[in-house]
């Protein structure tokens, strides 16, 4: 017996499989989809088994399989496929296809660290012997009350006893350790919430066909109850005997709805996100491979867990651009949720308040089924919305805070009510500069400004991740004449403190959120009361209900509208609409306060009237008339490299190759400077393809993405319908 194995390398010169021979004492172990150790020149290497056969017909002679790494982990035949379907789609190796489908614990490496948590019991060797020890011993009173203990219980756990008790009856012969598995998040003690669906919650819980693959789109407004179609939806596969996934954009979002989980499923629910800990996902990861629970919560690299028997998978905030991954390979969740569907024969669910304009066009077109709720659940009516002209403010030197604002503000505190302020710039300043010689602080990496963060003294570039201290003279001229421009999250928190002493506040970005569990702490306290005023960057405008909060303000609606990007108004329609609709989501009316520079804006009034659907059609007439999505299809190609000459000579080169053997109606565009030109000491060009349909296209790009697995001086990062361009 033989086994195609492919190696741990993510090399594209390795991307292929290596026979090798299966020795007798594993032929009736090996599976496909196992790791394995194999040996590979002069080392030992990991890799999994893609194929067993019957022969060698290499001609050469196979080395041997050394052994297998984890008899537990197995990727089952879906997963090997959807490996295979994730390679094809984004042009990565298929070994970083399936790491990428892997929690950290148990990708492919060589590690010491164990993972495997366990509580350890005593139980009784020998219920005579020990029975002969007390009669032997009775003066050992403390032992033998442990042994009574023992005979009583069936076993003590090890932690109730002193190590010198353990240690006298152990030498004794008389007890030993039991190890049972452990898991670190257990949730058993959650008590069951059942709630009943309104008329139209209804109706579109039993739109679903449950038996044949439909991709739906729930569109519906913020408040209108979609979690609670999706809990009644899943509650059904689970009586069917079925599984399912569900997927959150954040993972603010993910402890929010992971509780509501809870209070559904009880401890039938795995979550799966980037803030647990290694030994946390392998803990959660495990339970789904045994198939101890039915219901996944989780992140975007929720979607490739093990789940067997799937009958569902849904997607909230489908408009969230967290489901697109930025590093190699760069999928959507939404292409992979979608395959798993076709595979399984199953119902995908894209749920949104503003969906991608790319799904809504499907939806009219039939491609995929469309589902609408309307209406809030309750009471509750969706805000009112104020617009504020902020040229007019700023000549009565109103720079953060209108009057209007202000005393919004003001009023809501004094009624004890709560308020949500979103600005989407995390730091203290964007930038600063000596006002004496021009200088301007800059990342040594990359070709952008430095954000300062005042807590720490740090300037920060949030590309790359350099820090340097801040000094207090500029370190051109000298002169202590540094001026800081732009606002961030961490001032505008100051200046709330300044202007409102006694409101209690808290804040919300990458920042605050970076330990552990902070997320979970911040939602919560906030919806406790422990806090007046809710301040935070994007992380905070979807998904989040607090029943409290009456004033959500937008400090700056432009910073997302003039970025040059096509798809900069259809970012800041759904960040406006979907922070909008935190405010009034019980029986107490809300507002929200949109401060703009441009009033006018179509996207501004779009969101001011709550109309998608206008909004929906201007923008679609713009997308038609400069040929983006969804009328035709993108594809970014960079190239990078260190040496500034190569780098613009191969970005032609490749130019020239797709000119030649592209199909003549696609359009190509650049090369150009990519908007960020210079990322930790490596220079970027870019090409834009634009095409609807190309039968060249995938072969094309397979050959330059070959020919520059072997280049020195650079290599091509390609993008399929990127988010960003």
């Amino acid at each position: 017996m033989y086994a195609n194995v492919i190696i741990e390398y993510g090399v594209k010169a390795l991307n292929k499989t290596f026979i090798y021979r299966i020795p007798d004492e594993l032929k009736d172990k090996i599976k496909v989809g196992m790791k394995v150790y194999v040996p590979f020149g002069t080392q030992q290497v990991l890799g999994f088994v893609i194929e067993l056969q019957n022969s060698n017909n290499t001609g050469f002679e196979a080395k041997e399989i050394i052994k297998i790494d984890n008899t537990e982990l197995v990727l089952n035949k879906e997963l090997m496929d959807v490996g295979a379907y994730l390679s094809k789609i984004t042009l990565c190796s298929l070994i970083t296809a399936y790491q990428t489908m892997l929690p950290s614990s148990l990708k492919i490496k060589k590690q010491e660290h164990n993972y495997n948590l366990y509580d350890e019991y005593l139980v009784l060797t020998d219920k005579l012997k020990a029975m002969e020890y007390i009669c032997k011993y009775p003066r050992r009173i403390a032992q033998i009350k442990t042994i009574n203990n023992i005979l009583e219980e069936g076993k003590l756990n090890k932690k109730e006893v002193s190590s010198e008790i353990f240690k006298a009856l152990e030498e004794n012969g008389i007890v030993s350790i039991e190890k049972v598995s452990k898991y670190r998040i257990n949730n058993d003690n959650i008590n069951v919430i059942k709630k009943t669906l309104t008329k139209e919650q209804e109706s579109v819980y039993k739109s679903l066909d449950f038996k044949k693959h439909d991709t739906y789109l729930l569109y519906g407004v913020t408040g209108s109850g979609k979690t609670e179609i999706y809990i009644k939806w899943i509650e059904k596969c689970i009586r069917d005997g079925k599984t399912a996934i569900m997927l959150v954009p954040e993972i603010g979002l993910t402890t929010q709805i992971a509780k509501r989980f809870y209070e559904s499923f009880g401890s039938d629910v795995a979550i799966f996100h980037s803030s647990l800990s290694e030994g946390e996902k392998y803990d959660e990861y495990l339970k789904i491979l045994r198939g101890e629970v039915h219901v996944v919560v989780g992140t975007r690299s929720a979607v490739f867990v093990p789940l067997k028997n799937l009958g569902i998978i849904i997607i909230d905030e489908e408009d969230s651009s967290s489901y697109k991954q930025d590093n190699n390979p760069r999928y959507h969740a939404r292409d992979i949720a979608i395959y798993r569907g076709k595979y399984n024969n199953i119902p995908v669910i894209l749920g949104s308040a503003t969906p991608t304009l790319e799904s809504k066009a499907r939806a009219d077109k039939g491609v995929y089924k469309l589902l609408r709720l309307r209406n809030r659940v309750g009471n509750a009516k969706l805000p009112f919305i104020h617009v504020i002209d902020m040229e007019s403010e700023m000549k009565k030197r109103n720079m953060i805070f209108s009057d209007f604002l202000q005393n919004k503000i003001k009023e809501k505190l004094a009624r004890k009510e709560q308020i949500i302020l979103l600005l989407n710039r995390r730091g203290f300043s964007t930038y600063i500069t000596c006002s004496n010689c021009g200088y301007t602080y800059k990342c040594h990496n990359c070709d952008i400004t430095l954000t300062y963060h005042k807590t720490t003294n740090n300037l920060v570039c949030h590309y790359c991740g350099y820090k340097k201290i801040k000094d207090n003279v500029c370190p051109k001229c000298h002169e202590e004449s540094l001026n800081y421009y732009g606002l961030g999250t961490e001032k505008l928190e100051e200046k709330i403190k300044e202007m409102f002493p006694s409101a209690r506040v808290i804040r919300m970005d990458q920042d605050t959120t970076r330990n552990k569990g902070m997320h979970e702490r911040i939602i919560g306290d906030f919806k406790k009361y422990k806090y007046d005023i809710l301040l935070g960057t994007q992380m905070i405008s979807k998904g989040l209900d607090f029943p409290k909060v009456t004033l959500v303000g937008v400090i700056n609606a432009d910073a997302s509208l003039n970025i040059p990007d096509y798809r900069s108004s259809e970012v800041t329609y759904s960040l406006l609409s979907q922070v909008a609709g935190r405010a009034g989501r019980s029986d107490m009316p809300g507002e929200v306060v949109i401060q703009t520079f441009n009033p006018n804006h179509y996207v501004i009034e779009c969101v001011k009237e709550n109309n998608y659907d206008k909004f929906y059609l201007q923008e679609m007439n713009f997308r038609k008339n400069l040929k983006y999505p969804p009328y035709y299809y993108l594809i970014s190609i960079k190239v990078i490299g260190k040496i500034y000459e190569k780098t613009i000579e191969n970005s032609q080169k490749v130019k020239k190759y797709l000119v030649d053997n592209l199909n003549k109606d696609t359009i190509i565009l650049g090369p150009t400077t990519a908007a960020v030109f210079k990322f930790n000491n490596e220079y970027r060009m870019q090409i834009i393809i634009k095409y609807k349909f190309d039968d060249k296209l995938m072969d094309t790009l397979r050959d330059i993405d070959n020919i520059f697995a072997s280049n020195k001086d650079n290599y091509l990062e390609i993008d399929f319908n990127p988010l960003r361009i």
